[in-house]
Formats: C-alpha cells, sequence, structure tokens
C-alpha cells in the first residue's frame, strides 16, 4: 500500500519559460481512489508520471510511504500504470500478457500461473486466456491491460485516461468494473481524465486542476454544492452550469440578485451578500435547477424561449434563448471569461413527463438554495 504526497512540487520546461506544474501540494491517503481531473494541459498526467518515476521534477518534494521519491527509479517504486492506448504485446496471448510483468521480475512458474489464474478471475477473462489482443474487443483489451497492472500487487495503481477509447456503453461498465476493483483490493489509486462524470462517480476524492495548479480538492458532492471558484462550478456537473451577469439587489430585507426583467430572492444564509448590494456578480444556476412553473410568475421565476429539445428519456435538455440575459461579463479573469463563451445561451434539465416544443414560452421556478455567487473580478465564490 502506499500513501503518496506532493509537497510543494513544480515542473517546468523550456529552460524554465513553460510551467506544467506550479507549486503543487496534494495527500493521498493509503487505500484512496484519488481523481485529478481538468481539461487537457492543466498538469495532471504529469503529476501521475511524476509518481511513476517517469517525469523529472523540477522542484518541490514527492513523498512515497515517507520516502523521498525525486530521484527513484521507476522499477523502485513498484507502482503499476494503465495506459490509455493498453500497450498490449500483440504477439503474446491474454494469459501471456498478464503474465509478462512477473516472468521479468523472476517470479516462479507457479506462482505465476495461480496469479495469472486468480487475476483473470476477478476481471472474468478466464476463457480469453489463450485469445491474442487482436481477437478481443476494446473493453477486454482494456481489463487485460488491468490484469497485468493487478496481477503484480504493487503499492498504488496509476491510470492515465484509460476508458478514453471506449465507447459510452463500454465506459460506463468499465467505471463500475474499476470501482469494483478498487474497493476489492484496497489499493491506493490515482486515476487521471477530463471527464467530470468519471471524476463524479469514481473517485473518494477529487482534484480538480487547471493550468498547473490545484483549484479545488474535496469528495465529488462537496465539489458540485460548493465549488470554490467559477471554474470548478464549471468543469463539475453535467450539463454544465449556467453563468449569468447579476446585481445584488434588496428585496424584503435581504439580498436578490436582478438578472435581466427577472427578481431571484437568495437563501437566508446569503445575509453576508448585503454589504454588496448595488455591485456587479455573476450567478450560477446549474441546469438540474430549474422547475417548470405553470401559472403566475413572479420574485423566484425566470421565463425564455425554448431554441430545441433534447430528449434524453428520462430527461429534457431544453436549450433556451437567453433574452434579456446577458450570459457574459467584461471584466472576467481569463479562465472564466473562456468558460462564459461556451456557454452563451441557457440549458435547462427537466422531467422528461413534460411536454414541451420549440418556440414555447416556459416558466422556471427557482430554489434559491441552488444559485451560487461569484465575484464579477476574481471569479471567486462568494
Amino acid at each position: 500500500m502506499a500513501q503518496i504526497s506532493f509537497q510543494n512540487v513544480s515542473k517546468t520546461y523550456a529552460g524554465g519559460k513553460s510551467a506544467a506544474l506550479t507549486d503543487f501540494n496534494l495527500s493521498i491517503n493509503d487505500g484512496e481512489f484519488m481523481v485529478l481531473v481538468g481539461p487537457s494541459g492543466c498538469g495532471k498526467t504529469t503529476a501521475l508520471r511524476m509518481i511513476a518515476g517517469l517525469e523529472e521534477i523540477t522542484g518541490g518534494t514527492l513523498r512515497i510511504n515517507d520516502t523521498v521519491a525525486n530521484d527513484l527509479a521507476p522499477r523502485e517504486r513498484n507502482i503499476a500504470m494503465v495506459f490509455q492506448s493498453y500497450a498490449l504485446y500483440p504477439h503474446l496471448t491474454v494469459g501471456e500478457n498478464i503474465a509478462f510483468g512477473l516472468k521479468v521480475r523472476g517470479a516462479k512458474p507457479e506462482e505465476v500461473a495461480a496469479k495469472v489464474r486468480e487475476t483473470a478471475a476477478l476481471l472474468e477473462l478466464t476463457e480469453f486466456l489463450d485469445r491474442k489482443p487482436a481477437r478481443l474487443s476494446g473493453g477486454q483489451r482494456q481489463r487485460v491491460a488491468m490484469g497485468r497492472a493487478l496481477v503484480r500487487s504493487p503499492n498504488a495503481f496509476l491510470m492515465d485516461e484509460p476508458l478514453s477509447n471506449l465507447d459510452a456503453r463500454l465506459r460506463g461498465q468499465m467505471r463500475t468494473e474499476i470501482s469494483r476493483l478498487q474497493l476489492i483490493r484496497a489499493v491506493t489509486t490515482v486515476y487521471v481524465t477530463h471527464d467530470q462524470v468519471e471524476a463524479m462517480t469514481m473517485g473518494h476524492r477529487v482534484a480538480v486542476m487547471n493550468k498547473g495548479t490545484l483549484q479545488q480538492l474535496d469528495a465529488p458532492r462537496r465539489l458540485y454544492d460548493n465549488p470554490v471558484n467559477m471554474f470548478v462550478a464549471s468543469f463539475i456537473g453535467s450539463p454544465p452550469i449556467n453563468f449569468m451577469e447579476a446585481t445584488l439587489v434588496g428585496h424584503d430585507g435581504a439580498p436578490a440578485l436582478q438578472i435581466g426583467p427577472f427578481l431571484l430572492p437568495l437563501p437566508a444564509s446569503a445575509e453576508r451578500l448585503a454589504r454588496r448590494i448595488g455591485g456587479k456578480v455573476v450567478a450560477g444556476i446549474r441546469p438540474e435547477a430549474f422547475k417548470v412553473r405553470t401559472g403566475s410568475t413572479g420574485p423566484g421565476t425566470l421565463s425564455a424561449r425554448v431554441l430545441f429539445v433534447e430528449d434524453l428519456g428520462a430527461d429534457l435538455l431544453l436549450h433556451l434563448d437567453s433574452g434579456e440575459i446577458a450570459m457574459g461579463h467584461a471584466d472576467m479573469i481569463e479562465d472564466e471569461r473562456d468558460v462564459m463563451k461556451s456557454s452563451p445561451k441557457l440549458k435547462a434539465m427537466i422531467d422528461g413527463s413534460h411536454r414541451i416544443s420549440r418556440d414555447e414560452s416556459v416558466s422556471f421556478a427557482i430554489d434559491p438554495a441552488s444559485i451560487l455567487v461569484f465575484d464579477a473580478q476574481t471569479g471567486v465564490t462568494l
């Protein structure tokens, strides 16, 4: 087993001109399933490769079980890695691929055979042990790649976007499979992905990264409910959150949001924002917070025209004309401004039992507790 910690770790390229990681701090507990998530180029794969010993550390300290690992060779770390590309030997059978690492380490033939049988049974690969990789499906190949890592009983598993080459159905199956195996083995696992659905459904804790820095570390539900800034709010949740320009106003003696022509009261916990009344902020409302409302409109409601409807079966995803609602903000810092540009229209996720058509005008009730408020200059949650 392994406890892994990054202490002020940095990684720079091109003579210090390009930074992949900057002052990165992260502690991964023994037996934990830690997910590193973020957009391409955020530094998550660099961090994973540092743990494996495949990437040199420019500054700071990496510890594995209280041992400084900065200069340890990969073979000295007893860590197994599963790659995006499977990296199977095409001329070897499934059994030979799984056994390869054990044979290289000089394990006895009877030990190799026993561990291969055990691992194949765990991954439901027993009937495929004599097949070559070319005769396997994508999901089966990924399980073989995992078997080659599992058979070694390593201190930690490192997984670099292992499901990105699979179709949506297989990805769902393999998410469950990997989570099940991690629960059975209780081995420290560090999993890299850019898919926030994988992060939310698999990780004990999730580290959200952007441009080489750690934005927030927390359990998936707390990241969703309490993001520290607009970047985290935008990256966690599917469909992505709606960002709207707003003004803090007073309503019935409490702060509320004026969003275009609509007035949205805030929960009692928003009293701390009273000193900001009159100021500009950014409101964040997740698509699933929209509830169809019939009858009169007023404070706490928002209306919009439906541009088109995605029927997802159990749910309908409505794409809405934002009308008088401003979806961008000129003073946002770079990352958050890019986030806002990516979602120029409102989105609402509602129950699939509703019958709603294109061009229909719909009113929605917004639960005050579901509204997030961000500083218009920094993007930080207020």
